[in-house]
This record gives C-alpha cells, structure tokens and sequence, in this order.
C-alpha cells in the first residue's frame, strides 16, 4: 500500500471535492451548534471531519492556489460571460444589482414569514428595511435594463435622485431596529462558528462597498455611483446587526448599560453617515437636473 500517493489524495482532492466537503462541515457545524450538541460524539467527529477541511482548504490555498491561479484567470477571460464580467464594468453593475435585489427580496420573504410563524415585530421591521432596499435596487435594475447607462444623464440623475429620498426612509426602519434593540432585547444570534463567517461577509461587504465607490467615481454615472451608495449603506446597517450578535455571544462581561450605549453610537453613526449620503446625492441630483434642463 502506497501511504505516500493516499496522503497526497487526502491532502490535495478535486477542487469539486473541496466545495462538497466545506458545505458539508459547515452545515454539519452550524446543526450541532444550533441542536446544543457540543459535547456529544457525534459533535467531536463533526469537529475532526471540519478540521480535516480547513487542512484541506489552507494546504490548497497556501500550495496549489498561487500555481494555478494564472490558469483560472486565463479560463475566465477565455470564457465570452466571464471575459465580459471581469473587463465591462457597467455589465458587472447591472449583475450586482439584479442579485441585491433577488436577496432583498428573499430576505422580506423569510421575515415577513418568521412574522407570521413567530409573532415578533422585530421580524416585521427588517421586513420593512429590505423591502426598501429591494425597491431602490428594482428602480436601479429597472432602469438600466430600459436605459443603457451613459446615455442618458439626465434621466441617470432623476433615478439617483428619488432613490436617495427613499434611502433617507432607511432611517425609519433603521431607528425601529434600534429602539428593539435597545429596549425589548432584540438582535441577531449567529449560532457557533456562523458568526465568525458573518463578520467576516460583513467587513468584506463593507470594505469591498467603499473601494467601489472610490473607484467608480471617475466614471460620471450617477446610477452606477447611486447602486454603490445603497451598498454601502446596506453593509453599515449590516455592522450594526453583528454588532447585536457579537453582544449576545461574547457580551456576558459587558454591562446592559455599556452594550446600549455601544448600539446607541453605533445606531446614531449609522444613521448620520446615511443621512450624510443621502442629502449630498439629493443635492449634486438636483444641481445636475437643473444644469442639463438649462443646457449648460
């Protein structure tokens, strides 16, 4: 028996391997976690069998990522979809929405159920929070799907314009989330490791929004600056959630008087960097409205 050529199989599987074998152990985790099953023997096999992952995937990313990673990059370009995505900015925008918008809409839907399952208004404000930011990402989708951007100006700036009226609405819901938060002890509960992978979509969302904006600014399209607004203001709001969950796993030390008075902070500078964005783009709209309807 080869031990070396078997060492090498377990250590180095087919990358479809390595995807079946990551969501297994997630979902795996996440069941135990959430079942209370920490102790038991069917936890401690989950807890080898997501360990052997993470060797696998860390070997993977450290040894055989870097080779082909000219490989993959060549494969996607060569690819007519991929080559579009990765050089057509304004392609890759249009994606973007269309999925934000399926997600926001997928998430009223779960809320608006755990409403009706579990009679909880909590469940009811988020509602209330994606439904807006489905409806700003649907007039985004909808307009360049009629309007191919960069073509009409005008018409980009007046879209722009009445999404950031309807960002400002975030703050209603924004300030119901709050006020729950605060006062009927309501917030996110990631369960075991789930939260360290929401923080980590959180931060990267984040991060990931405010380099867009940066690097599409110099592209003068007011629809394209407005869809990385509303991200941005989505991954704050975000920050705030995780926030709640860090509270509720890690905040057994930490006072109810001292978590408030971080959600307060957190919850008010939230809201002013929303409110922020929302009047600088309802002002730049309506002076750019008037100089194209002047013709300067």
């Amino acid at each position: 028996m080869d031990w070396k050529k078997i060492g090498k199989k377990l250590l180095f599987p087919p990358i479809w391997l390595m995807v079946i074998l990551v969501i297994a152990s997630a979902v795996a985790l996440i069941l135990v976690f959430v079942k209370g099953m920490e102790q038991s023997i069917p936890a401690y096999i989950v807890y080898v069998f997501a360990f052997y992952t993470l060797s696998v995937v860390c070997v993977f990313c450290a040894l055989v990522l870097p080779k082909q990673y000219g490989v993959i990059k060549q494969s996607i370009y060569d690819n007519p979809l991929g080559n579009r995505y990765m050089t057509d900015r304004v392609f890759r925008t249009h994606i973007s929405l269309s999925s934000s918008f399926v997600i926001s809409m997928l998430y009223v839907g779960i809320n608006v159920w755990s409403w009706q399952m579990l009679g909880s208004y909590w469940f009811m404000v988020l509602a209330v929070y994606y439904v807006i930011m489905a409806v700003m990402r649907y007039l985004l989708v909808r307009y360049v799907r009629i309007q191919k951007i960069g073509t009409s100006i005008l018409g980009e700036w007046k879209r722009s314009r009445i999404c950031a009226y309807i960002l400002l609405l975030i703050n209603l819901s924004l300030s119901g989330a709050v006020l729950m938060i605060l006062y009927q002890h309501r917030g996110y509960d990631y369960p075991g490791v789930l939260i360290y992978v929401m923080a980590l979509y959180t931060f990267y969302s984040t991060i990931h929004a405010i380099v867009d904006i940066v690097k599409y600014r110099k592209m003068e399209s007011p629809v394209m600056t407005t869809a990385k607004i509303v991200s941005l203001s989505a991954a704050l709001v975000s920050m705030l959630n995780l926030e709640t969950a860090m509270f509720a796993q890690f905040g057994a030390d930490l006072s109810p008087e001292h978590q408030q008075i971080f959600i307060i902070l957190t919850g008010a500078g939230v809201s002013i960097v929303v409110v922020f964005l929302s009047v600088m783009l309802i002002i730049k709209a309506t002076k750019a409205i008037r100089r194209e309807k002047n013709g300067e």
